[in-house]
């Protein structure tokens, strides 16, 4: 099969890379992705796809045959926003090739899995290997701000829970195995509200955050210190509230991200708030997060997520591994993301999902972001192989 895979991709290269290269060109910020959203629904028609539709929330998704294996590939188009545009050294929307690689915003986080997936479900159909299989490839928004609620909705909407789910989020083309995960929090404490001219009447809501500011470094550093894979406490926001800025705040507001490893749980993390807040005025929550998608609807995000992984000889990781293996003659790299991912949601209904995709991750979000032309031919040529063996 491997012959005829790279044949049938041969023939699409070209236009596999310029696809690519169209998307890179779409500014798709988070909350902004129409364009590419029907753009990328006009290629799948044209690829031959049995179905495609967008869904209410934005996303679209497109379907191959109608079997009851379903194998699910997915990618979000959303990107985080280029502001150092003058400063890239080969414009940020250009979608140009420089010494084998494509650049721009999103060519690595991850317009290039997205082509890549599209083209697989393609060739899949046109060399049959979708007999007695459903192959579901989505494209998925706002998944900057809101990791996991696009596939929710999707999910919900369409009436979906694929047997199998590969994320194309950056690896480099490595296998990985799970991510950390999230639990982003919001800690506020209480003051009293006094003129500035006679702070003794009132109650200082910054001074009364200031030892559990404290208490979170503290954490940090006690959490890092811990063996195994690496946790992490970050202190990302602080503002305060009052009437004036010559009034004493009666409100002091902090965010924190913490990054979760197997085996810690809901439980560690209360334990943990609870005791950086103990013996202050104040409470904790998680920091919901209210965005609205480019079809207008309403999104409400609690960013709390725990870590996965997936068994290596779990059905789905053993077909991957026989993919690369036919795919490239050789054993496949393994790797753990740190970052979150919309695999949040398949793995919290315990869909069996792995990850798979073109680019070094550490570029994304990066200026001058990049990826390697020949990964994203190679991972089209992974996920057809993949869509075989399984």
């Amino acid at each position: 099969m491997k012959k005829q895979i790279m044949d049938a991709l041969a023939a699409v290269k070209e236009d596999l890379v310029k696809f690519t290269q169209d998307l890179v060109r779409i500014k798709s910020y988070s909350g902004q992705e129409e364009e590419i959203i029907r753009f990328i629904a006009e290629k799948m028609n044209a690829l031959g796809y049995d179905e495609v539709l967008i869904d209410a929330m934005g996303n679209v998704l497109g379907r191959i045959g109608n079997g009851e294996k379903v194998i699910m590939f997915d990618s979000h188009v959303d990107t985080v926003e280029v502001k150092d545009g003058d400063k890239w050294e080969v414009p940020p929307f250009s979608g140009e090739i420089v010494d084998g690689k494509l650049y721009g915003r999103g060519s690595v986080d991850m317009k290039s899995g997205a082509a890549a997936s599209i083209y697989a479900g393609a060739l899949a159909k046109s060399l049959g290997l979708d007999a007695g299989k459903t192959i579901l490839v989505s494209c998925t928004v706002f998944e900057e701000d809101c990791d996991g609620e696009n596939l929710k909705h999707l999910f919900r909407e369409c009436k979906l829970r694929p047997d199998y789910f590969i994320t194309c989020e950056p690896s480099d083309n490595k296998i990985v195995t799970g991510h950390k995960g999230k639990a982003q929090i919001s800690i506020k404490t209480r003051g009293i509200s006094a003129h500035g001219s006679a702070p003794e009447k009132g109650k200082n809501a910054i001074y009364e955050m200031a030892e559990i500011i404290q208490r979170v470094e503290k954490t940090n550093e006690a959490l890092m210190g811990m063996d195994g894979p690496r946790r992490t406490l970050v202190m990302s926001r602080i503002s305060s509230v009052s009437v004036s800025l010559n009034a004493v705040p009666s409100e002091c507001e902090v965010y924190l991200d913490r990054r979760m490893v197997v085996g810690e749980t809901e439980e560690t993390i209360r334990t943990e708030m609870d005791k950086i807040i103990e013996g202050k005025n104040a409470i904790w929550e998680i920091g919901t997060i209210a965005r609205k998608s480019w079809t207008g609807m309403e999104i409400c995000y609690e960013p709390f997520h725990l870590a996965w992984e997936i068994d290596l000889n779990h059905e789905l990781s053993r077909a991957c591994i026989q993919a690369y293996n036919e795919r490239f003659g050789s054993e496949p790299g393994y790797d753990y993301w740190d970052f979150s991912t919309n695999a949040v949601t398949t793995v919290s209904m315990g869909i069996p999902t792995i990850g798979f995709g073109p680019g070094v991750y550490k570029l994304a979000h990066c200026r001058n972001e990049n990826c390697e032309v020949d990964k994203i031919v190679d991972a089209c040529s992974f996920y057809t192989m993949v869509i075989h063996k399984l």
